[in-house]
């Protein structure tokens, strides 16, 4: 008489390599189906300014929205910081970087590190110094929104008088763009005195220490022109403080929604709109073409701005 469990096991030894080969496919198409998602970086400069914080967010959304998996890096404007997200990034194999510079010539050898690693990276508001590091650079057109902004500054302060200048991060392109820009105006009229120029880091509470020392050693100034919209609100909280709200003309950069909200308010005399949510989309709309094969790409790109002043204001408020 047979054993009872002969025909199973016979059964079992039968099917067992079927089933060792039915298990490494499964394992192979879990591990190819890993492997084929693809994986987009955002690399900001810093997290703590909400401007940035809105292209960071925007870029990610978008990403996420076109079939990735996306990240945010945050580099707390420190170059060191920045240099290990790439890499991190690297390390763990992504496959395009959505990239916010902290520094236009120090950011260029984490650019190229990527690219070697054949990961492309795409530029956005920030720019490097580099004609084929990155795949493109998508820029808002500083200089020019600056001239504008320059020209409303002479009309406001009736080409005299006494400001002063915070700029922003020295190592960034679009501190000196922004810069430049005004000065290609504002230089033309000799009655307009420039009696400071001081870098606050695109920061608020730093901008706000800037013009309060500034002042101190300065008491006569009419206007203050700031490198981004954080520095102007910080500038006109030591202007409100000081008592000199009424008399110096806080001009500003960016967009941002409490700047937009302060030019309505009669606080802020103007700023220039910059569309963050636009760049960083556009943005993710390129690393997806290119990681679908595309490969053609226009190196540098500007992107329009806008003045913003207490006449057309209301087009720009959120509750209008």
């Amino acid at each position: 008489m047979k054993n009872k469990f002969q025909y199973p096991l016979q059964i079992f030894l039968f099917f067992l390599p079927l089933m060792i080969i039915a298990g490494a496919c499964s394992n192979q198409k879990t591990k190819d189906s890993q492997k084929s998602k693809n994986k987009m970086a955002v690399v900001i400069s810093t997290l703590n300014n909400p401007w940035f914080v809105v292209l960071g967010e925007s870029a990610s959304e978008r990403a996420k929205e076109l079939g990735y998996d996306a990240h945010i890096f945050d580099s707390q404007n420190d170059p060191a910081k920045e240099a290990e997200h790439f890499d991190n990034i690297i390390a763990m194999g992504y496959d395009a970087i959505l990239f916010n510079p902290t520094d236009a010539d120090g950011s260029v050898l984490n650019v190229k590190r990527a690219k070697k690693a054949g990961i492309p990276t795409f530029c956005m508001d920030r720019e490097i110094n580099s004609r084929d590091a990155a795949t493109t650079q998508l820029l808002s057109d500083n200089f020019t929104g600056c001239v504008k902004l320059g020209q409303y500054f002479v009309k406001q302060m009736n080409k005299k008088g006494n400001y002063v200048e915070i700029l922003g991060l020295v190592g960034d392109n679009n501190t000196w763009n922004r810069s430049s820009g005004f000065h290609s105006v504002v230089d033309e009229f000799p009655d307009l005195k420039m009696v400071a120029q001081q870098s606050a880091y695109f920061d608020r509470n730093k901008a706000m220490d800037v013009m309060e020392t500034i002042m101190q050693a300065n008491p006569e100034i009419d206007a203050v022109f700031c490198g981004n919209d954080a520095m102007a609100m910080g500038a006109y909280q030591a202007v409100l403080a000081a008592g000199k709200a009424e008399r110096i003309k806080v001009f500003g950069f960016d967009g941002a929604l409490d700047a937009i909200q302060g030019i309505a308010d009669g606080k802020i005399a103007a700023t220039v709109m910059q569309f963050p949510v636009e760049m960083s989309r556009i943005s993710a709309d390129l690393a997806d073409r290119y990681i679908k094969g595309e490969r053609e790409f226009t190196n540098r790109t500007p992107y329009e701005v806008v003045l913003v002043t207490p006449e057309n204001v209301s087009e720009f408020l959120l509750d209008k």
